[in-house]
């Protein structure tokens, strides 16, 4: 007998939920990808991909892409708020050998939707409603559309709707920070190909790096604030307010921000580690189960491993047994993802120290290739693999 393809309904159109359908179509399933809004859209900001991520997206069979649109990290260094080398995030020996890729959010997105056949996505539909029984499971949409299918994969992102059906809400925690991000032509500042520079300065510190093929420059400056704006992307920032938060800092940094138009102003939230992922037919990805602080760069590599991960497990499953394959991703994935969001906490107060010995936190900055070497060399689809076993 012939086994029947999982249904999978996808609730999100980010990028966790485009990697999952993505994810999804590659190994066969019959997949609907639903976005609330009325296009697939990133704002324009960068990503870091880091070299677990870089490995997923080749599993993803997305690997030229990368080389295409990614702009690849060679010279990566911490810096005081006024351009004094602190130190390099990986020693020369190392280069080469470590493979960061700054992508535009945008271009990024466009890469797994562009592996999806258009009639899958379904734009303008805003979940309103979920219920499921052992044999089923059905996301309802307020324009009146139910789509009943095996599993739904909430992907809503930190708002999460569906998350309700799984486990009891949390609320986001408000990490006493906003960020202020966007980004400018690399040729107005004349930034070095490949190089990464993260300024760091008492309650506060400023990244940036290339994107688009060294095209654009991506910038974050991260600064103090009793206003717990909402964790928004798209929310319009004051370039004044950004330029008086570093002003003087090294000049580059000031030059980077005189050349800023549009800045977007984000609110840092994260939510202690949820106590499950899944229920039934239901289980999250991405920010619905595990926002993280920006500190370790991990929010979309992590999102990603989740979707090529959860696919993996899935493609061992039948509709029957759907629920536990579920199960078994929860449990692959949520204690890495907890010790990930655990990091991007401490690096955000190791960024930021106002005060102690800066020779001492330069010499934790070093050691970043040991430090985040358990992050970095996971493999999500051979963990999966050996995890799909008990399927």
């Amino acid at each position: 007998m012939t086994k029947l393809p999982l249904r999978v309904a996808v609730v999100g159109g980010g990028i966790g939920g485009a990697a999952a359908a993505a994810a999804f179509v590659q190994r066969g399933m019959e997949v609907g990808l639903y976005e609330q809004a009325p296009g697939l859209a990133e704002v324009g900001a960068g990503v870091a991909i880091q070299p677990n991520g870089v490995r997923a997206l080749q599993r993803l069979a997305l690997g030229d892409e990368l080389l295409e649109f990614g702009a690849k990290w060679l010279d990566p260094q911490f810096r005081r708020a006024d351009g004094t080398y602190a130190a390099a995030m990986w020693p020369p020996t190392l280069v080469g050998k470590i493979e960061f890729y700054g992508m535009h959010r945008a271009d990024l997105l466009s890469m797994f939707v562009n592996r999806l056949p258009p009639e899958i996505i379904h734009t303008g539909h805003r979940c309103v409603g979920f219920e499921q029984d052992d044999d089923a499971a059905t996301v309802i949409f307020g324009n009146g559309v139910h789509a009943t299918v095996d599993v739904v994969v909430a992907a809503d992102g930190i708002h999460s709707m569906l998350q309700q059906y799984v486990t009891a809400p949390s609320a986001p925690l408000y990490s006493g920070s906003v960020a202020y991000r966007g980004v400018i032509r690399a040729g107005s500042v004349s930034w070095p190909e490949g190089a990464m520079r993260n300024w760091l300065g008492a309650g506060k510190h400023f990244l940036a790096f290339p994107v688009r093929a060294n095209t654009l420059v991506n910038y974050v400056g991260f600064v103090p604030s009793d206003e717990p704006l909402r964790e928004s992307w798209s929310a319009v920032g004051d370039r004044g307010t950004l330029s008086q938060e570093f002003a003087g800092w090294d000049p580059l940094v000031e030059a980077i921000i005189a050349q800023v138009k549009t800045t977007f102003r984000w609110g840092l939230f994260d939510r202690e580690p949820l106590p499950t992922w899944t229920r039934g037919r239901l289980t999250l990805l991405g920010d619905a189960a595990h926002p993280m602080l920006p500190h370790a760069g991990q929010g979309a590599n992590q999102a990603i491993e989740d979707a090529i991960a959860l696919a993996t497990i899935l493609r061992h499953a039948d509709r029957v047994t759907a629920p536990q394959a579920l199960l078994i991703y929860e449990r692959l994935r949520r204690e890495r993802t907890a010790d990930v969001q655990r990091m991007s906490r401490f690096n955000g107060a190791l960024y930021e120290a106002e005060r102690g010995d800066l020779r001492a936190r330069d010499a934790q900055l070093a050691v970043v290739p040991q430090t985040r070497s358990w992050i970095w060399s996971y493999d999500a689809e051979a963990e999966a693999l050996a995890a799909a076993q008990a399927v």
